[in-house]
């Protein structure tokens, strides 16, 4: 375990009591109140320094309501100093009311819009979509990724055409560990880190493996490759809680992860646990 209080930047609370999560109804493992005193017990003798809010795909409706409570639930712990929130990007210009309001609350440093589970593959490459995208600089907010592998082709696309969007690849572009896939996973990640203004979160791994039967030894070719691609410098640490714990105790992920960057320096070793997680989502405000 990290001999220091690490950064969780990729932390999901729900209650489908409060607030409807439609995509819940299939899973009823997590379709369930999962809260803070919940993530609490989960981190077990993790020391969590701050954690990241990512919008846990609310009815598009309810989005700043998510955004509300989460900035509620923050009063009662200190250490939740940033949200992911959704905001409707595919309005292009018409998004930019939306991401003042959103911007207007400190809390918000970056935007989530799905694009894994749109019916179009060509969503992220629309007019409409660029333009909202290409609207997040004038707001201070940056771009969550979330997409499966089978989308990286367009996702270079879109990234190309936004050069001035800082943007982040969430649970390393989700490839197929499970059936131990590579390529083209391997081939687009490289060219996605190419891009310099691309950082990527070393997240979801254990969720793309086989649940109950993952070993830590499958997973370590593809960290290895997120961190050949994009170094220490541009990687960080990010938790997936609680969607991983369909497949993993929230400690055996961090123990994972540390054991298989072994022999990386202290200083890495803080870039990928804390420090590159407070520069990015800009945590010191």
């Amino acid at each position: 375990m990290p001999n220091f209080p690490i950064v969780d930047t990729h932390l999901h609370v729900w209650d489908p009591g409060r607030l409807p999560y439609p995509w819940l109804d299939d899973i009823p493992f997590l379709n369930k109140p999962y809260l803070l005193e919940d993530y609490r017990r989960a981190c077990g003798s993790v020391e969590i320094e701050k954690m990241v809010f990512v919008q846990a795909e609310v009815d598009f409706s309810h989005y700043q309501a998510e955004t509300d409570w989460v900035t509620e639930l923050s009063q009662q712990d200190s250490r939740l100093r940033g949200i992911v929130s959704w905001a409707p990007l595919e309005q292009g210009d018409g998004a930019r009311s939306a991401l003042e309001k959103l911007a207007g609350n400190p809390l918000v440093k970056s935007i989530r819009r799905i694009i894994q589970f749109e019916p179009d593959p060509d969503f992220c490459l629309r007019p409409d979509f660029i333009e909202g995208l290409q609207a997040l600089p004038d707001y201070d907010l940056t771009f969550d990724i979330c997409i499966a592998h089978v989308h990286m082709a367009n996702t270079l696309r879109m990234v190309a055409q936004c050069p001035d969007v800082t943007f982040i690849l969430d649970h390393i572009g989700k490839p197929d560990i499970a059936a131990q896939l590579f390529e083209p996973w391997k081939r687009e990640l490289r060219q996605l880190a190419a891009f310099p203004n691309v950082w990527c979160k070393m997240s979801g791994l254990v969720t793309e493996a086989d649940h109950q039967h993952w070993q830590r030894e499958e997973l370590k070719p593809y960290i290895d490759h997120v961190l050949d691609c994009f170094g220490f410098d541009r990687t960080m640490y990010g938790g997936d809680w609680p969607v991983a714990y369909q497949a993993t105790e929230y400690p055996r992920w961090v123990e994972t992860l540390e054991w298989a960057v072994e022999g990386c320096s202290e200083d890495e070793l803080k870039r990928l646990f804390r420090d590159n997680a407070i520069d990015f989502y800009r945590l010191t405000d």
